[in-house]
Order: C-alpha cells, then structure tokens, then sequence
C-alpha cells in the first residue's frame, strides 16, 4: 500500500468519525473534512519520514531555567470592598444562582 492510499481519509470514514465524536457535519461539507483531515495525516506521514536518530531527547523543549520570584505578597487584601460592591453575599461568601437543578 503506498503512502498516498495509508493518509486518504474518505468520505465514509469523516461520517463515522463525526457518529463516534457525536458530532452532527453537514452532507455539503463531509468531503470538505475528508481532504482536510487527509492532509494531518499526510504531514504526520511527512514528519515521520525525518531522521530524529541523531537527536537527543529533552525533557523539555527549552533548556531555560525559570526565574523565580520572591513569595511575597503584592496586593493588599480588598475582600471587603469587592464583597460590598458583589449582588449577594453571606458570612464572607459570595452567593451565585444555582446553574445546574
């Protein structure tokens, strides 16, 4: 099989990919899908092909090391000016509308 067929995603395959992800794509736009996600694969296909043989593994991709700053704090505490500006709130909490029922 050549390197051609093994990146071809079709049509059929963008249709089950979208039933698995539970995705609803539109009939107009599925070959639309079907080149876009053949070429990820052809360029993951094209990297692949590079000789990383010579290159040592890093554990991350810059070997810079952080600054690090001084644990001090910055800010002064505003608890209480931002809690008497807040719609609602009760022993120091903030009270929010329940999102879910």
């Amino acid at each position: 099989m050549t390197e051609k067929a093994d990146t071809e995603v079709g049509n059929e395959v963008v249709e089950q990919v979208a039933h698995l992800a539970r995705i609803q794509i539109d009939s107009d736009s599925v070959s639309n899908y079907a080149s876009e996600m053949s070429g990820v694969l052809q360029l993951a296909a094209q990297m692949d092909q590079v000789d990383t043989s010579s290159v040592e593994p890093m554990a991350h991709p810059t070997h810079a090391v952080q600054r690090l700053r001084e644990d001090v704090v910055t800010e002064s505490n505003r608890r209480d000016a931002f809690q008497k500006i807040a719609p609602s709130v009760e022993n120091g909490y903030y009270l929010v509308p329940p999102v879910i029922e």
